[in-house]
């Protein structure tokens, strides 16, 4: 089983959790640009945070044999903070860069006039650099914020074939399946979708548009929630073909209109990914030196 998780927050997580990852089929992923749980207080921690995203990050998944790509943006918990409103100046020098394969997270979480604002500009900046989209929907109201953010997205004039909606329920997704636009649905330990959940939307809405995360971060959440989705498939009755285009072709396909994505095996030095039928990964071998990262560093602001 090969996974391409579309929405994780490797940031949060250890290098644990890289190589479970990995022993798991993940040979890919996308990390979204999101809130840390700790209030932001200036433009120049987001230039620090985009610049570990596009360097550090990439180099420790890596080194698992995991392929890293990111989504960057001022995220819709931080948007309502005037103090960061200048991060959607800086935004554009970094959307040009390899790596960055769309913009998100983007959208609401209270619904202010604040976030109206942010949402409108970043869909506008995706537009103009020729990416996708990765929207979050708020965990308050979602039907409304849902229906809002449809209603957004038309007024933008993007191709729906070019947002994601995430964080998804069944009182969501059929509102979002008719708009055109790819379905995004997070796995959780407790919270937001459970697997048995997913495969019994799948079930109803079939395969796709399709896209499966964990958007494991640093809450209660599990970064393998993604293969527990494909094994509930599997054990669900729909076949290895059913999985591969949920948990792989689709999120390719998405994310492979940015024309960015990177797909060569990376090769690990910690640990080799392992094989498809679920055998037992390599031996973890000496980490890689430091010296292997300082040569990929990023200027801030660089192209």
């Amino acid at each position: 089983m090969r996974i391409f998780d579309p929405h994780i927050h490797m940031t949060s997580r250890t290098t644990d959790d890289y190589e479970a990852m990995a022993a798991a089929g993940v040979r890919a992923l996308v990390e979204p640009a999101f809130w840390l749980g700790q209030p932001r207080t200036g433009v120049g921690t987001f230039a620090d945070y985009f610049d570990a995203l596009l360097g550090w990050e990439p180099h420790r998944a890596s080194q698992f044999g995991i392929r890293h790509h990111c989504a960057l943006a001022l995220n819709p918990k931080e948007a309502g903070d005037p103090r960061l409103t200048g991060v959607l100046d800086l935004l554009p020098r970094y959307l040009a860069k390899d790596g960055v394969v769309a913009v998100g997270e983007i959208g609401y979480d209270s619904m202010t006039p604040a976030e109206d604002d942010a949402f409108a500009r970043q869909l506008e900046l995706a537009l103009r650099h020729g990416l996708p989209v990765l929207v979050h929907t708020p965990h308050r109201d979602k039907a409304t914020g849902t229906r809002r953010t449809l209603d957004v997205v038309r007024e933008s004039g993007i191709d729906p074939e070019f947002v994601v909606v995430d964080h998804l329920t069944e009182a969501t997704v059929g509102m979002v399946a008719d708009s055109g636009c790819w379905m995004g649905f997070s796995v959780y330990p407790r919270t937001k979708m459970s697997e048995r959940r997913m495969v019994d939307i799948l079930g109803r809405y079939g395969t796709e548009r399709m896209l499966v995360n964990s958007a494991a971060d640093w809450g209660h959440s599990d970064p393998l929630k993604t293969r527990a989705t494909g094994d509930a498939m599997l054990a669900a009755g729909f076949d290895a073909d059913d999985v591969d285009r949920v948990l792989w072709r689709n999120p390719v396909a998405f994310y492979g209109q940015s024309g960015r994505l990177d797909l060569e095996p990376a090769a690990g030095t910690e640990a080799a990914p392992a094989a498809d039928d679920g055998a037992a990964p390599a031996p973890v071998a000496a980490p890689a030196p430091v010296a292997a990262y300082a040569g990929n560093s990023l200027a801030r602001g660089g192209e």
